[in-house]
């Protein structure tokens, strides 16, 4: 039965990982269980999609180019988006405030694994220390949010 449980919160953090460790008390599964099975889900999952990343970032501007390529070849002359949108500035905003630790640390946990993971290679994937600090996210975050479950439910 506890495999179960373990399975269940593992596969649970490696895609959404700021609710994960609420179900530990919930399972029966100690403080400790909870918070290495969170973590090690939540470093697989960012694993997986850090390093996919590159991959997911090329097809999406090889789609692009195609669909550009192909509407001119048809002489249906496709919009040019604007390169100052209102969406960008804010972008740009959002990065230059928190900078690298904030992206690497909040983004995986706010929005989800996947997408947290894939931005954060998007904006600072040339550096070297990125996945280090998303791990370190992981770490600590997990903490707080199973210290959190534990105080509540526990």
């Amino acid at each position: 039965m506890i495999w179960g449980s373990l399975i269940s919160l593992f596969l649970l953090s490696t895609v959404k990982f700021m609710f994960t460790p609420f179900g530990g008390p919930a399972l029966g599964l100690s403080f400790f269980q909870t918070y290495f099975i969170c973590v090690s889900g939540g470093i697989f999952g960012s694993s997986f999609f850090y390093f996919l990343s590159g991959y997911f970032l090329k097809r999406s501007k090889r789609k692009k180019h195609d669909k550009m390529k192909n509407n001119k070849i048809e002489d249906h002359f496709l919009k040019k988006k604007k390169t100052f949108s209102k969406m960008n500035k804010l972008i740009i905003k959002i990065k230059t405030s928190i900078g690298i630790i904030g992206i690497c640390f909040w983004a995986p946990f706010l929005l989800s694994i996947p997408i947290g993971s894939i931005i954060s290679a998007k904006f600072y994937g040339h550096k070297k220390e990125t996945f280090l600090l998303i791990i370190i996210g992981m770490f600590i975050n997990a903490f707080i949010t199973t210290s959190l479950a534990y105080l509540i439910y526990g």
